[in-house]
């Protein structure tokens, strides 16, 4: 009886993670260098693929930005939105796949969380890349730096600690039932 409820429980939950992808950014107030700097649409994709797996947080990755585009203008479609759809869909993916690939143990949380942030942002870099290309506007090695990790510092930060506990503290949650 449980099984045949747990897909339709993962496709609620990933429509909760949708949801706060679309909210969570108005904390910034829509200020594109904070946001840039925090990443909260970052962490419920992040988190969807952590519980739902690979393939609901890649569908909410991609969705998210461009979604959150038409709703309420933000982020700029091109190139950013389309970059960000890349970077989220590969962040909630690689986070499903390798959560559920590595051993079920508290530090595999971390590597799990720490491969998905790498993968993605080097994703979101290649989308970048070619995007720029596109627009015959230069997009080097500097940039990807820049724009992947000296920027997002705060929000690497923010995803390190907050992420694991939330996956912890619903791992316990579920393990008593």
């Amino acid at each position: 009886m449980m099984s045949s409820k747990k897909p339709l429980f993962r496709l609620i939950l990933a429509a909760m993670f949708l949801a706060l992808a679309l909210l969570l950014p108005f904390l910034t107030g829509q200020n594109r260098e904070l946001g840039n700097m925090l990443c909260l649409m970052h962490i419920p994709v992040l988190l969807c693929g952590f519980f739902c797996g690979p393939w609901y947080g890649a569908a909410v990755g991609l969705i998210a930005p461009l979604l959150r585009f038409v709703l309420f203008g933000m982020p700029p479609i091109m190139p950013t939105g389309v970059a960000m759809s890349v970077e989220l869909a590969f962040y909630g993916f690689s986070a499903g796949l390798l959560y559920k690939l590595l051993p079920n143990k508290k530090p595999y949380i971390y590597v799990a969380l720490i491969g998905a942030m790498l993968i993605g942002r080097i994703a979101w870099g290649a989308a970048q890349f070619a995007l720029m290309g596109l627009g015959k506007t230069e997009f080097g090695l500097q940039a990807f730096l820049t724009g992947a990790f000296a920027k997002a510092i705060p929000g690497i930060a923010l995803q390190i600690v907050l992420i694991p506990i939330i996956v912890m503290a619903l791992q316990k949650y579920t393990a008593k039932e």
